[in-house]
């Protein structure tokens, strides 16, 4: 315990409460994530950093992950046979993210977080990031932190907006369809009294990138993504109540190369339809008594098409082959309610309530498991002093597939040093349940040979965290901010993949592993005049699997973390005399080392492998031509990035075979005009 106390407050010297806007903006922000009810970023006892339209718009992303690719912290994962890309958070894979759309956890068929880019972006209000575990507030797998996706909701006003944006691939272009990125939208927003609504459609059309290959094959999928949302409420200055309806149709195409012996290409095609219904309602009948609730069903269906084209005679036929042909079918019904309670200035109190039924079938799935997960969890807010906030946490859970920790605590505590300098300090529990497919999942063909493992135990962490943050001036037109932070996580019962120990020619999930992360952030945050700029530098350290291991430390150096550094810098320039704005966003993420176990002369060795650094850059621009419309160019991946030199035999991926990694494809050009129409009340 001395050595974790001794390590937290020495990255406590090194780590910074996240940034993501210029000081002013954030000192007015409101979130909600973990909240117990809407508070300005400083009040919170938790660093949040927000992402809000204006700056997702001036990014001209397509999607999520587009927005997200310059945050510290973040590094995005690319899977080049499913055509999906996950993320990781500070160190942690992506199993140990919570992704949730206005509080809402999205499903996932495993562990990759394919729900970040199945979001229409064009819906988005802003994005609110928290980093630490919240599984007292939110539960299975935010042991690294929390995404929440907040979108559009209540306007007092009719709005219509629309969006045509057209993109290269690399040097790949053709006109609103196939070769390059095409997006179009069109939103609708309403409110009258009482009432309010929007509704929006939108059509991401991608087709793929050649990159180094040949023929019909491409490096990168074409994919095609159809969003669609509704959304009706209504409410009072006592009570709220909306639905909301969001769908998405998703279709990936992964063509083959022509077997020149018989003429025939083997294609393979990924179906994906989501809905996703959720019903929420808030009621406060005082000043000191508020009650949120929330239900949610989602239906998601992911379908594997595999065929065999014959071009002689130009006709397509669905493959023979074990595992060619496949429907995975999951559904989620989630419902949660808290009570927030003031029993006076200096003392609240959230209790709450949430259950969650997780149901999966599929021919890669054993049976129609269904998990069901019964948790109830509270919290207080206690102010003893007019500089300190104190909020302490438990969640108690049960479920009778997998064995979770019956009692997940937490403490989180915000100190007001002075006006203008606060001192952040938290120790969590966090946990993850094992995913369905790691439970049941069956995959046996020519090339595979994997099963899930029922008697998965669930992950556990402890983590400790602490932020400075001071206000250094604060006084128009010039506010300048520095933050410092520090973290430590230590993880046990990692889920791996290893042998059976009956057949160890089979795969299976596994509880084995240890996981640490640590490191520390500094961000700066400046805004002069029409300049918004931030500066953040970000060191990492993931925990060496082998640094314990007596078998392997003996034959030479194996330290206990491999460190990789990360820099952003973002600069946002308003030309406001001809209604301009021009935008630099940079990132650079170090080379990532890795220790992994190799064979040579037929005896398994430790061996360092490194992933090259590289730099990424975007500078874009926005014109408003006239109160209507807003012309949006730009240069993506200035530097023009596209795959990774890697020394890595394994580089992670499920379906990777090592060698370069490929993470854009390239150098792109984007050019967008966008529409709003409000009619302004008399």
């Amino acid at each position: 315990m001395k050595q974790l106390m001794a390590l937290f407050f020495c990255c406590l010297l090194c780590r910074i409460n996240s940034f993501a806007q210029d000081t002013t903006v954030q000192l007015k922000d409101v979130v909600v994530t973990g909240q117990y009810q809407a508070q300005s970023v400083k009040q919170s006892v938790y660093r949040v950093r927000i992402i809000n339209s204006e700056r997702i718009q001036l990014r001209g992303a397509t999607d999520v992950i587009g927005v997200l690719s310059n945050e510290l912290g973040i590094r995005l994962s690319n899977d080049a046979t499913l055509g999906e890309t996950d993320v990781e958070l500070m160190g942690m894979p992506g199993q140990n993210v919570k992704v949730l759309l206005d509080g809402v956890p999205l499903v996932d068929r495993g562990s990759t977080k394919q729900s970040l880019s199945q979001v229409d972006v064009n819906s988005i209000e802003r994005i609110e990031i928290v980093e630490g575990p919240m599984s007292v507030v939110y539960g299975t797998d935010a042991l690294a932190g929390v995404i929440n996706i907040i979108t559009k909701k209540r306007t007092d006003n009719l709005t219509v907006t629309a969006r045509v944006q057209e993109e290269t691939v690399g040097t790949e272009y053709k006109p609103f369809h196939g070769k390059g990125l095409h997006n179009k939208n069109i939103g609708l927003q309403w409110g009258h009294g009482s009432w309010f609504a929007n509704g929006g459609y939108t059509r991401n059309n991608f087709g793929g990138w050649q990159g180094d290959y040949t023929g019909r094959k491409k490096e990168w999928h074409p994919k095609d993504q159809s969003f669609a949302s509704g959304m009706l409420g209504y409410g009072n200055r006592t009570w709220e109540v909306w639905y909301r309806l969001d769908h998405l149709h998703e279709n990936i195409k992964n063509q083959g190369d022509i077997n020149t012996g018989n003429y025939k290409a083997t294609d393979q095609f990924f179906y994906t339809n989501r809905y996703t219904h959720q019903v929420q309602a808030a009621w406060k009948p005082g000043e000191r008594l508020s009650v949120n609730g929330a239900l949610s069903y989602q239906d998601y269906q992911r379908k594997t098409e595999t065929t065999i084209k014959d071009f002689r005679t130009n006709t397509a036929t669905l493959s023979g082959d074990a595992g060619a042909q496949d429907v995975s079918k999951f559904s989620t019904f989630f419902f949660r309610s808290t009570v927030q309670y003031k029993i006076s200035e200096g003392i609240s109190l959230q209790p709450g309530v949430e259950y969650k039924r997780d149901a999966s079938s599929g021919q890669r799935i054993e049976g129609s498991p269904v998990i069901s997960d019964y948790a109830f969890f509270a919290s207080a807010e206690v102010k003893p002093a007019t500089w300190l906030n104190i909020r302490p946490g438990l969640r108690f859970s049960k479920n009778a597939v997998y064995d979770a920790p019956p009692v997940i605590p937490s403490i989180n505590t915000r100190f007001a040093l002075r006006k203008d300098l606060d001192l952040r300090l938290s120790y969590a529990r966090g946990f993850r349940a094992p995913a369905l497919r790691e439970l049941y999942f069956y995959f046996f063909d020519a090339s595979h040979s994997i099963k899930g493992n029922s008697s998965l135990k669930a992950e556990y962490s402890h983590s400790v965290n602490g932020s400075l943050s001071w206000q250094a001036l604060s006084k128009d037109p010039l506010h300048y901010t520095i933050a410092l932070s520090g973290f430590y996580n230590d993880f046990n019962n990692l889920i791996d993949v290893g042998y059976d120990a009956v057949d160890p020619s089979i795969s299976t999930y596994i509880n084995i592993n240890k996981f640490k992360t640590t490191g520390g952030m500094l961000e700066h945050s400046l805004q002069w005049k029409n300049l918004q700029a931030t500066l953040g530098f970000l060191y990492i350290g993931r925990y060496n699997r082998f640094a314990d291991d007596t078998a392997y430390t003996k034959t030479g150096s194996s330290p206990t973390f491999t460190w990789t550094p990360e820099v952003n810098a973002n600069i946002i320039y308003h030309i406001k005399r001809i209604g301009a704005t021009v935008n630099i966003f940079y990132k650079f993420s170090g080379v990532r080392p890795t220790y992994e176990l190799v064979a040579v002369n037929n005896a398994e060795v430790v061996h360092l492998a490194k992933t090259a650094a590289f730099h990424y850059a975007d500078v874009t621009a926005s014109k408003r031509i006239n109160k209507y419309l807003t012309l949006n160019a730009g240069v993506k991946n200035v530097l023009n990035v596209d795959r990774l030199k890697s020394t890595s035999a394994d580089i992670g991926q499920a379906h990777s075979t090592g060698g370069p990694v490929l993470m854009w494809y390239g150098r792109s050009y984007f050019l967008g005009l966008n529409f709003r129409w409000a009619k302004i009340k008399n």
